[in-house]
Formats: C-alpha cells, sequence, structure tokens
C-alpha cells in the first residue's frame, strides 16, 4: 500500500450535447466539487486538469485553464494528458501530491466538448502516427475496432448479440435513475435488435456516443478530512497505471503490427488483466471485497471483457455471469450503476473522474435509486491509447 486519501468532494455536470465549451462544464463541475466538499476555493492549495486536445490551447492547459476561470488565488496548477484514462492520471497525480506533502487539499477536474460522431485523429498527413494510420491505412474507425473484439468474443466463447444487447438493456435501465446521464429512458433488447448496424456484429445501441460533460473531485489527506468534520470519508486506496508488456497476443489499436521484440516469457497477465491486478495488489483487496465496479464500456462487448479482466469471473465467462443477474442492480456484483459510457457517452477527460464520482456516491449510500446496498468498496477501470491503463479503488 502506498497510503490513503480521502475524497472531500464530488460534483459533476450532466452529460448531453449542450453546445457550450469546455471551461462552462468544468467550472460548474468544480464549485460543485467544492460545495460539496464544504470548502471555498481560495482553501484549494493546487488543482489538477485533465486535458482535452481538441478543445484548442485552454484544453491543453486545463489546469491552469480552471484556475484562471474560478479565479486566480495562487494554487498549484499541473495538466496531464493520458486519451481515455487522463482523468484517472489527474487522480493519481493529485493523489501524489497529498501524499508527499506538497499539498492538503486538490481539485481535479475533467472536462469535454466532444465532436459528433465517433473520435478520430485531427487532420492532416501524419505517418509516423499509429492512430492516423489505423484510420487511414486500415480504415479500423473506433467502432470497427469495437466490433473486431465482439466478433473475437463470439468466436472463442460463444457470445452472443443477445448477450450484447443485455449489457445495453442493463446499463440503460440504471441511467433511467441517474439525473447527470445523458439517455435516461429504458431500452428493450427488441430496440436493440433493431437499431441499424454500424460494424457488424455491433448496432447503433451497442456501441457508446461521444458527449459534453464534466466531472470534478476535492481531494485531501485523511487527516484534513477529519480535521473538516468527516469522521468516515470515502478513501482512495489505489491507483494503478500499467502499460503492455511483450509479448502480446491480441492487439489493442492503435497498435496494428505484431511485437518487434524478441518474445520473452508470457506475463503472468494480458494488458488489461493487469490493470487491475496492480490495483488489487496496492489495495490489498481482491475481486471478492467488491461492492461494484465502474467499467470503460466503449462497447457492450467490451464490457463483458472488463468482468474477465477484473476477475469477477473466468476468461470466457462474462456472458453466463451477465445471464445470471450477478451484474445487474441487486446482483453480487454490479457493474456500472451509473448507467456507464452506455448512458452518458465519452467526454474523455471526465469519464475516469466521473467513475470516481459514482464510487464516491455509491459509498456514502447517496446513490438514490442506484444505491448498492451497504457498499463498502469499489473499483473503476479504463484504458487509454498507447498503453495507458489505469483502474481506482475506493473504499469506506
Amino acid at each position: 500500500m502506498t497510503g490513503e486519501v480521502a475524497v472531500l468532494g464530488a460534483g459533476m455536470h450532466p452529460w448531453g450535447k449542450w453546445g457550450r465549451g469546455f471551461v462552462e462544464y468544468g467550472t460548474k463541475a468544480a464549485r460543485a466539487a467544492l460545495a460539496d466538499a464544504g470548502l471555498e476555493w481560495s482553501a484549494i492549495q493546487s488543482v489538477v486538469g485533465a486535458n482535452t486536445v481538441r478543445c484548442g490551447y485552454p484544453g491543453q492547459v486545463a489546469g491552469a485553464t480552471f484556475a484562471k476561470a474560478l479565479g486566480w488565488q495562487g494554487a498549484r496548477v499541473t495538466s496531464v494528458y493520458a486519451a481515455c484514462a487522463s482523468g484517472a492520471r489527474a487522480i493519481d497525480t493529485a493523489r501524489a501530491q497529498i501524499l508527499s506533502g506538497m499539498a492538503d487539499t486538490v481539485l481535479v477536474v475533467g472536462s469535454d466538448a466532444a465532436p459528433k460522431g465517433f473520435f478520430a485523429p485531427a487532420g492532416g498527413e501524419r505517418p509516423d502516427d499509429p492512430d492516423w494510420l489505423r484510420f487511414r491505412v486500415l480504415g479500423a474507425t473506433n467502432p470497427a475496432y469495437f466490433a473486431l473484439w465482439a466478433r473475437r468474443r463470439m468466436t472463442l466463447y460463444g457470445d452472443t448479440a443477445e448477450d450484447f444487447a443485455r449489457v445495453k438493456v442493463k446499463n440503460a435501465a440504471a441511467g433511467a435513475t441517474n439525473p447527470y446521464a445523458r439517455y435516461r429512458s429504458p431500452v428493450t433488447a427488441e430496440e436493440v435488435a433493431a437499431s441499424p448496424v454500424v460494424a457488424d456484429p455491433l448496432r447503433l445501441l451497442d456501441i457508446c456516443a461521444t458527449s459534453d460533460g464534466a466531472a470534478a473531485l476535492v481531494l485531501g489527506s485523511v487527516e484534513t478530512a477529519r480535521r473538516l468534520g468527516m469522521a468516515r470519508p470515502v478513501r482512495i486506496r489505489a491507483v494503478s497505471s500499467v502499460s503492455p508488456t511483450h509479448p502480446r497476443t491480441a492487439l489493442d489499436l492503435p497498435d496494428i503490427a505484431t511485437d518487434s521484440a524478441p518474445p520473452g516469457s508470457p506475463a503472468p497477465d494480458p494488458f488489461r488483466p493487469s490493470i487491475a491486478r496492480a490495483a488489487y495488489e496496492e489495495a490489498g483487496l481482491g475481486p471478492e471485497d467488491l461492492s461494484l465496479a465502474e467499467v470503460y464500456d466503449l462497447s457492450t462487448a467490451l464490457e463483458l471483457e472488463w468482468y474477465e479482466d477484473l476477475g469477477l469471473c473466468a476468461p470466457g465467462e462474462g456472458a453466463k455471469l451477465l445471464r445470471e443477474g450477478a451484474t445487474a442492480p441487486g446482483g453480487r456484483i454490479p457493474v456500472n450503476p451509473s448507467g456507464g459510457l452506455a448512458s452518458f457517452g465519452e467526454a474523455v477527460p471526465a469519464q475516469a473522474i466521473a467513475q470516481v464520482c459514482e464510487l464516491t456516491w455509491q459509498l456514502r449510500g447517496q446513490a438514490g435509486e442506484r444505491q448498492v446496498p451497504g457498499a463498502r468498496a469499489g473499483i473503476t477501470v479504463n484504458q487509454g491509447l498507447f498503453g495507458h491503463g489505469s483502474s481506482v479503488v475506493a473504499v469506506r
């Protein structure tokens, strides 16, 4: 264990397509987190912003951008980028500052104003950029990539389109009760099956949208939380950060070739399972200790993959776990009780922070209709391009 930090406050701006700037969304989420913590902005000693590369220069220096928007007051500022893992890396940066004694109170903010459609590399000719190449050379858009993983599961494990639809039905039901979710209507399996095919076998309702949205946390030392009168704060016990190892048996785009290094002994786990394993080892917990999980469901099929990567079941048994109702509300280990990306869509710098907001509310018993009874420990997991694997374990 490296030490715990306390979640003093959590706040979000609702997800949607609002047509406004990411700074407005992030500032509102930050003020909500400050209010939840019972702190004035002047009490914050450091700001860590998760960057958004789509929103121009201000998005690429998000820490300073949000500090300026809230009103310069001398706080330390830091900006981080790790694609879809940016929010988790921002949390880890804040945690490091607190544990090292650099700051007692840190505001973490992620916000995005996403384009319509799916995410794609910026324009221009960039033959040295693997992400650009996979679009230009392979035609492998994000939905096509999700579909490749879905086909892999169907071939290896016998998963079906009906299994994928069950994931959407579960997450849509949860999202319908979440005031921050973009999509707040239940969905039936028949509606999933009737939606247009985007990349066979995945249909429109199997794939998450792109969204505007923001999330923020105020983190502090456990001692700071107690000084503020929080006798039993939610505590972040682990934040893992791992990268792939050679040899790799399954490709994760934007990598589009086999390993170039001489193969060595197989790693104990492939890349994605190693993300959670590192978090479990740091937290001193295992999957059997979890009350809930928030996973990175870019597609319905990928959610099933995460069940196995988190150790909630054996490889190939994700669909079985789903069919048994174990991952549904009221099940043994509810997954994505927030509604997941299926209900929110992607606001890239914010989504890993939003996952921890959900853990915070669940562990406090403040999640309303979607509350997991008696929640005591939860995990998040997400994956950013180019080997950014991140997972957060929170306890109470």
